[in-house]
């Protein structure tokens, strides 16, 4: 039987399939090539041709005011780093307690699913600016006992508050979307409430939704430039002010938002292709 799998050999009808799929192949990928040059060409030949291109391209694409800045902004956006990393923990503990309290079922757990309700709500609805305004100048106003008046600290406060309410949501549908009978099934053997959760129900739910969280790690990698507005937080955005400032050419605000560009775009692939892997038709398709 093995010598028989070895000794295989496709037919001439099989390669001559394979043969026909390539050249589809290659034909598509070079009229994608070609249609994608001719868009940019003709779009870059516009711009450049445009009245005002000199102007642009000096107060914007300054090539020497982005070599002076980009130590400076590349420095602040390690910042934004730290930030989006330290967040990122903080707000899948808050919001995994969250959604746990808005899925405990019983009549005694309505407080707990009150709280967790009128959380998401009141922090959905509040923008994101906004928390950060009202956090980051008041909370240091109020000089509240163990808490750091620091606008870094306000500032990471203010994501973890508003994000926690979406991802939230995100992990309370994953969590819904488990079956009921895997509840029931885990009861069966003896499991409590609590073991059923954590052993069966939420490994199934987190694999269901970590896509659309890798997708919130994103936009909170971009808004972490927010805290910018704080001032005392020298991130990459308030880099690129800085060096601004200095002669008011926007070349740093390109750079910073050049290297936004070169953290965010793999993160985004990387969850395309987990969405792929996992079997979620038409994630991050381009055809």
């Amino acid at each position: 039987m093995s010598r028989g799998v070895k000794d295989w050999q496709p037919s001439a009808i099989q390669l001559e399939r394979e043969s026909f799929r390539r050249r589809q192949a290659a034909r598509s990928t070079a009229i994608a090539a070609a249609s994608t040059l001719l868009v940019l060409g003709v779009v870059g030949g516009l711009v450049v041709s445009s009245p005002g291109w000199e102007r642009v391209h000096e107060t914007y694409f300054d090539a020497g005011k982005a070599v002076d800045a980009f130590p400076a902004v590349l420095a602040g956006l390690w910042m934004n780093v730290k930030i989006m990393v330290i967040s990122a923990i903080a707000i899948v503990i808050v919001s995994l307690t969250i959604a746990v309290m808005r899925t405990t079922r019983g009549p005694i757990a309505f407080p707990l699913r009150l709280l967790g309700t009128v959380y998401v709500d009141v922090f959905r609805g509040l923008p994101l600016l906004l928390v950060i305004f009202l956090l980051g100048f008041g909370g240091p106003a109020l000089d509240l006992s163990g808490l750091p008046r620091s606008a870094l600290f306000w500032g990471c406060a203010s994501l973890v508050l508003s994000y926690s309410a979406y991802v939230a949501e995100v992990f309370r549908a994953g969590i819904e979307s488990v079956h009921q009978s895997q509840r029931l099934a885990g009861r069966a053997l003896g499991l409590t409430y609590a073991q059923t959760l954590r052993h069966v129900v939420l490994p199934q739910a987190w694999r269901r939704v970590l896509p659309a969280l890798m997708n919130d790690l994103v936009s909170l990698q971009k808004d972490s430039g927010l805290i910018a507005v704080l001032g005392t937080v020298i991130d990459a955005i308030r880099a690129a002010q800085i060096e601004t400032a200095k002669d008011f050419n926007y070349t740093p605000y390109v750079v910073a938002g050049f290297l936004f560009i070169c953290l965010t775009v793999p993160m985004a692939r990387l969850t395309d292709w987990y969405a792929r892997k996992q079997g979620f038709a038409g994630a991050g398709s381009l055809m």
